[in-house]
């Protein structure tokens, strides 16, 4: 079976529809000058660089139309991709998106896809229920199979009582959750992506399915205890090279306590690196099987599409 990133975003599969540069905002210039002074040289990117970047499809670049995305899954051995209409508040001037992908626009890139895109709504819990109402047209309307968020930008923790009318929602829709855990690579507040803040909705929302996107790092003993004792909490290791993760996360995803909780993303790293890695992992090919594909097709649903 092929690999199911479970965390990815508009430019990955059409970056023709982002009508924002993220680089313009003060979170992803510290970003690019920190960590992610690897990619970027320790500088702001820009036009040009993210030119010559694009020939070769590399980090947070994507494709320039879904067919590309689409013959780059084939070549690599991807079965869909979920991509986000991510919503990310600029916590740095309290007054902006830096990320604010349309609803429309994923929808549009998952028609063109002939099945192989699957179609996420976000959340802003400043607007309630203007949010509430999109993303039920999203599940409703336009197909979409989960609800993904940044709490971090919003800086409020996942147990905050403004997000529990999105928890009750996914319950009524029967869609799954998710949402980052751990630090930001943007400059946010980290306290908030405590793994162990989920613990609240993992308990009052017994039916729901959560995941916990990014690893939880560095709270890495937190995030795999979340996914242990909850039967339906789930996490990806997006946002992370695989031959980067850590070492108690990978002894974790190649045990039975978490072989089958443990999810692939990409988040935009790219997905030939992100996928050869994992591949190469030095653990069983269960697990692989698993973690490539098998839980999506759990978390996701997918069975019954």
């Amino acid at each position: 079976m092929g690999a199911i990133d479970v965390m990815n975003h508009l430019p990955e599969v059409r970056r023709d529809l982002v009508d924002r540069n993220p680089f313009d905002y003060e979170e992803f210039r510290i970003m690019a000058r920190t960590t992610f002074k690897a990619v970027f040289k320790g500088r702001v990117p820009d036009e040009k660089t993210m030119r010559e970047m694009s020939k070769g499809q590399q980090t947070l670049v994507g494709h320039a139309s879904v067919a590309d995305c689409v013959a780059d899954m084939d070549r690599l051995g991807y079965d869909r991709i979920v991509v986000c209409a991510t919503k990310m508040w600029s916590y740095w001037w309290h007054r902006d998106f830096i990320l604010d992908y349309s609803v429309d626009h994923v929808a549009e890139a998952v028609a063109e896809s002939g099945g192989r895109l699957i179609g996420a709504a976000s959340y802003d819990p400043f607007r309630i229920d203007e949010s509430l109402r999109e993303v039920e047209r999203a599940v409703r309307e336009l197909g979409f199979r989960y609800v993904w968020f940044h709490p971090l930008s919003f800086g409020l923790a996942p147990n905050d009582r403004r997000f529990y009318p999105l928890y009750a929602k996914c319950v009524e829709l029967d869609i799954p959750v998710g949402f980052q855990v751990g630090h930001s690579a943007e400059v946010l507040p980290s306290d908030v992506g405590r793994p162990m803040l989920a613990d609240d909705v993992a308990i009052e929302f017994p039916t729901l399915r959560i995941n916990l996107s990014h690893t939880g790092w560095p709270w890495v003993d937190e995030w795999c205890s979340m996914l242990w004792r909850h039967p339906n909490v789930y996490g990806d290791i997006s946002a992370y090279y695989p031959r980067g993760l850590d070492e108690r996360l990978v002894r974790f995803m190649d045990s039975s306590r978490g072989r089958d909780k443990v999810l692939f993303g990409t988040n935009g790293l790219g997905l030939e690196r992100c996928v050869q890695e994992l591949r190469e992992l030095p653990v069983r090919d269960e697990t692989k099987q698993a973690v490539l594909h098998d839980n999506a097709v759990r978390f996701l649903a997918l069975e019954e599409a």
